[in-house]
């Protein structure tokens, strides 16, 4: 009886929260057409702005995080002693000062937009020597040479891209052998989890507002079944920021 009333219990929740996401896309209309006709392109000019601003607030709750996590950039250097990272979806800049002194950053970023912010950044951030900024997708990275990177960094990033698995082998492209892929995603919650409900149900919308972001993806499966010969990751939950991204992973994975 138990199982039973466990099962009627999964299938209403599932029919509930199934039945809000449609709600939520029919909502999502208007914005769905302003995205059809190429409206929704003016969006992409202003979320730079609202990202800069956001980096602040995530950094400041995130700050301990991010600095375990790129502690030990270092010892990813090459041969002669010098670090060469490139980024994907760099954004304005908000992982620039846990780099090393003297690390060369190649910036890449599908919104040319950012530019503005990122040179802000650049300035701040004068550790750094900045070999380029490149608009490129990071699932095409053509103009990056094979195996000619150190690291690669991907933080909140993977949740927007089109195609995750195509992002990852790009970054095992460009890495030289013994290189890291350094992530630090936020991701779909626990299946049984009111999170994952919110998730599931706010998606739609969450779209929109997140330029392409998906609060439910399971992107550690996608960096596990990548073909990198080791990981280390990590799940955490996130201090003091949206419950809908409070799930997240952080690691990196070595060609």
């Amino acid at each position: 009886m138990g199982v039973f009333t466990g099962k009627m219990t999964h299938l209403m929740r599932n029919f509930l929260m199934n039945f809000c996401k449609l709600i939520c896309l029919a909502i999502t209309l208007p914005l769905q057409l302003m995205e059809f006709v190429g409206l929704y392109g003016m969006y992409k000019r202003l979320f730079p702005l609202l990202a800069y601003n956001i980096t602040f607030s995530y950094n400041d709750k995130m700050h301990k995080n991010k600095r375990n996590l790129f502690r030990d950039l270092c010892k990813f250097c090459n041969t002669d002693g010098t670090l060469r990272l490139l980024e994907i979806g760099c954004g304005s800049g908000a992982n620039f000062k846990y780099y090393p002194y003297g690390c060369t950053v190649i910036c890449t970023d599908p919104n040319p937009h950012f530019e503005k912010y990122l040179q802000m950044s650049m300035t701040a951030s004068n550790h750094l020597t900045y070999e380029s900024f490149m608009v490129a997708s990071g699932e095409d990275l053509m103009a990056v040479q094979d195996e000619s990177v150190d690291v690669v960094v991907c933080t909140l990033v993977l949740c927007s891209v089109n195609n995750v698995p195509q992002v990852l082998d790009e970054a095992r492209r460009i890495l030289r052998k013994g290189g890291a892929l350094y992530f630090l995603e936020h991701v779909e919650s626990e299946p049984s989890s009111w999170i994952y409900f919110f998730q599931h149900m706010f998606q739609p919308m969450w779209y929109y507002l997140g330029d392409g972001c998906m609060v439910t993806r399971a992107t550690w499966r996608d960096l596990e079944a990548a073909g990198f010969s080791e990981i280390q990751l990590r799940h955490i939950e996130a201090p003091r920021v949206t419950f809908m991204i409070k799930p997240h992973i952080l690691g990196y994975a070595i060609k």
